[in-house]
């Protein structure tokens, strides 16, 4: 057996039976809580506004920075957890985490609440490192179990932490909410201080400074442009600029990362068809996921003052949500049971025309709050089942010991699918926006749903053809050397 041969093999370092059970749930929550906290910005931006006295637009930074920051960390994370120094990784990332979330709860001014935010979205990173350490240390059938509930309760952390962090600011304002925070990422971290294993023996990640500051340059460039959607309408030439930036400094990683013996991601495995075809499938089935999310959530606040919506409360609103989450949960089990008998490309088609589904629901049926919930109710079953899918299809063909790193690529592209998803979504309903007016026209909703199905119907298309270019035996990626 060679080397490499035996860093793919499991392992078992420092784990018991009674040690492995407990890996399980321990890795379970960990991501949970920092999906969770991460998204705590989403239905607290009304509230930091008025606590703050800030613009709505300057407390949505409370979201997007958390975003950027985890898109950014999550590729440098990914690298550094494929190495030998992968627990004191986590250890070190939660406790960024922690000190974040202090920040939000302490009486600072607004600047360091941004701060506490960006370094909450750090741990947005610690997902691919879960699976990892799933593939690692558990036999391989439960393993790829964890892996895929790990990438299910990624999605669906949102659900679970809004409509809580909702209810504790409508009673005790936004700090009491972060607070919330703040006591989940102590006890993640505690949990991750007992239970983490550490990396099997042999393994070795040097991170390329230059491939990572470029990288994290163009991430931050495509995300910043993606959720300044006035820049584009009142600053175009400015705009434009900013987009070729972004476009060179990824250009300049891409290159880095081709030259180097020690690549960040590896960009010659990110060509494999079913590597590249998932990443595809993630890019544009999470814009089209998450612009149905922020469409039925916007949808259910508008006040009846405009001629449709609910004006629900921020926590009724959130309640919206449960569906979602209850769902992509019971889909993200059904999909392990079925996952041996029906193929991973053709899961993630079948996931996709779910959510499409979802979209058409919505555009045609959203008069009365329980067509509203139906239609959250089969997004999350399309969610919960694409995003147990989506690990599968990427590790068939990935190395054991680039676990981690082949999965933050994969989140990185989420997380930029997400922030197109949300920029189409507000530029459609802007452009459905009488002068004058606050809240676009009926109409408009209808035509971003539409945009939807199209994005659904693309990422359907690209998980049919994934399943016809398989082959019966799939070869693993070769990794890279250092």
């Amino acid at each position: 057996m060679t080397a490499s041969q035996a860093h793919d093999q499991p392992a078992s370092i420092g784990l018991t039976r009674s040690g492995s059970r407990l890996l399980v749930p321990a890795l379970m929550f960990i991501a949970l809580v920092v999906a969770a906290v991460g998204s705590l910005g989403t239905p607290l931006i009304t509230s930091v506004a008025t606590t703050f006295h800030v613009s709505l637009d300057s407390a949505q930074w409370t979201l997007t920075i958390a975003l950027l920051s985890g898109a950014v960390a999550t590729p440098v994370l990914g690298r550094l957890g494929a190495g030998p120094h992968r627990r004191a990784t986590i250890l070190a990332t939660l406790a960024i985490v922690v000190v974040g979330s202090a920040l939000t709860v302490l009486p600072l001014p607004f600047a360091w609440l941004l701060v506490g935010r960006a370094a909450q979205g750090v741990g947005l990173g610690l997902t691919a490192l879960m699976m990892g350490v799933a593939r690692d240390h558990l036999p391989e059938e439960r393993g790829a179990a964890t892996i895929a509930l790990i990438s299910v309760v990624s999605i669906i952390g949102a659900g679970v932490g809004y409509p809580l962090a909702a209810l504790l600011a409508e009673f005790g304002g936004p700090r009491a909410a972060y607070g919330l925070g703040l006591l989940v990422t102590a006890i993640a971290f505690v949990t991750a201080w007992r239970s983490m294993p550490a990396a099997p023996e042999g393994r070795s990640a040097h991170v390329n400074v230059a491939g990572a500051l470029a990288l994290a340059g163009g991430l931050l460039l495509v995300l910043f442009l993606a959720g300044e959607r006035s820049l584009w309408s009142q600053h175009l030439a400015v705009a434009v600029a900013l987009a070729v930036a972004a476009v060179l400094l990824l250009c300049v990683w891409a290159v880095s990362e081709l030259r180097t013996k020690t690549p960040l991601v590896d960009v010659r495995a990110v060509r494999h068809p079913a590597v590249a075809g998932a990443n595809l499938a993630m890019f544009v089935g999470g814009s089209g996921m998450y612009l149905l999310l922020t469409l039925i959530t916007r949808y259910a606040q508008t006040p009846h003052s405009a001629g449709y919506g609910f004006g629900l409360s921020t926590f009724v609103a959130g309640l919206v949500l449960i569906p979602f989450s209850v769902l992509g949960f019971v889909a993200g089990k059904l999909t392990q049971r079925v996952r041996d008998r029906v193929d991973g490309p053709l899961l993630l088609a079948g996931s996709a025309a779910i959510v499409g589904g979802g979209f058409v629901l919505f555009a045609t049926a959203r008069s009365n709050l329980a067509e509203l919930l139906a239609a959250m109710g089969v997004l999350g079953f399309g969610v919960g089942s694409f995003s147990a899918a989506m690990p599968g299809v990427i590790l068939a063909v990935t190395p054991r010991s680039e676990t981690a790193s082949a999965m933050s690529f994969n989140y990185v592209v989420r997380s930029v699918g997400y922030s197109l998803g949300s920029a189409v979504g507000g530029l459609v309903l802007a452009a459905g926006t009488d002068t004058g007016r606050l809240f676009p026209n009926d109409d408009a909703y209808t035509t971003a749903a539409l945009v939807g199905v199209v994005a659904m119907a693309i990422t359907t298309l690209t998980g049919l053809v994934l399943t016809r270019g398989r082959s019966p035996e799939t070869n693993p990626i070769t990794a890279p050397s250092g």
